[in-house]
């Protein structure tokens, strides 16, 4: 891929004639999204698919960028594909129908509820490593965090005898979450039981810790919940983000008011929530239907 970049930057400097600054703004936007990509082991363009792309732009998204730089660095991801159909290391453009204007608008995927289950269940092993990923997945699901809330959730923000968590979310906006019985269980059973071999220096305050006691990163994470969804054979990818959205929809679906979804994914604008009501049109017709006087 970085071979890959390098011949796109000279291609679009020498043949093209772009300005300096351009190719210079290109070439940072790519060389973050491949670096990305390379940390998740992905480094065949091949291999990528629309999931990949838009899950590089929400994380993008939770680190703050704004919706114009986010629909640059789409752009500069599509002006790359083209020309790596154009130079037939690619049979077809996977970002044609993609269109940037629009970016903050993308429809979020999410997953059914038998897949969730599926989801939870895919870690069945006892050692250290199989349980904590298995409360790592049933606390992204019962508290619909970002990637890296995730992984800077402190220990001391866990209030699991009152049933909230404390979450520092943009700009250090703090928030409470609550948690559900599952994962107040599967939590207090990781931290008395797990968390102690994994933290070697007895003084870690992240909850989720590596096997050497170092924090997980956000590419660990995405690894972790890509291995489940494989093993829970769910043959769409799967990424941290669309265990949030399915948090999010699931509740909506519940009947959840839509200020009360707002305040536990911590949005500071409630258009930001209200993209799931376009991704439950049943849930729609249904409140319609029962509330509408001439609705039937």
């Amino acid at each position: 891929m970085q071979r890959l970049l390098d011949e796109f930057r000279n291609y679009i400097a020498l043949e093209r004639g772009l300005s300096p600054r351009t190719v210079a703004a290109y070439g940072a936007d790519l060389a973050g999204f491949i670096g990305r990509l390379a940390a998740r082991g992905v480094t065949d363009p091949e291999c990528l698919s629309r999931d990949d792309i838009l899950d590089y732009l929400e994380q993008s998204q939770d680190e703050g960028l704004q919706p114009a730089t986010l629909a640059r660095r789409l752009v500069s991801i599509k002006v790359f594909f083209r020309y790596l159909v154009q130079e037939r290391v690619l049979p077809s453009d996977i970002t044609e129908v993609m269109a940037g204007p629009r970016l903050g608008r993308i429809l979020p995927g999410f997953l059914s509820l038998p897949e969730v289950e599926a989801l939870l269940a895919a870690y069945t092993g006892s050692t250290s490593l199989e349980r904590r990923n298995r409360t790592l997945l049933e606390a992204f699901y019962a508290t619909g965090l970002r990637v890296s809330e995730m992984a800077t959730l402190r220990v001391d923000g866990l209030h699991l005898h009152e049933g909230y968590i404390r979450v520092s979310g943009k700009g250090n906006k703090e928030r409470l979450v609550p948690l559900g019985v599952p994962a107040r269980e599967a939590l207090t059973a990781y931290l008395t039981e797990v968390r102690p071999q994994l933290d070697t220096s007895a003084c870690a305050i992240p909850v989720f810790l590596s096997v050497r006691g170092r924090p997980l990163t956000r590419e660990r994470i995405w690894a972790i919940v890509r291995d489940a969804a494989r093993r829970a054979g769910i043959q769409r990818p799967v990424y941290p983000h669309m265990l949030r959205h399915s948090f999010a929809s699931h509740l909506l679906q519940g009947g959840a008011d839509l200020r009360v979804i707002q305040e536990m994914l911590g949005h500071a604008d409630i258009a930001t929530t209200q993209i799931y009501t376009h991704v439950d049109h049943s849930r729609l017709v249904q409140l319609h239907r029962q509330f509408h006087p001439r609705a039937r």
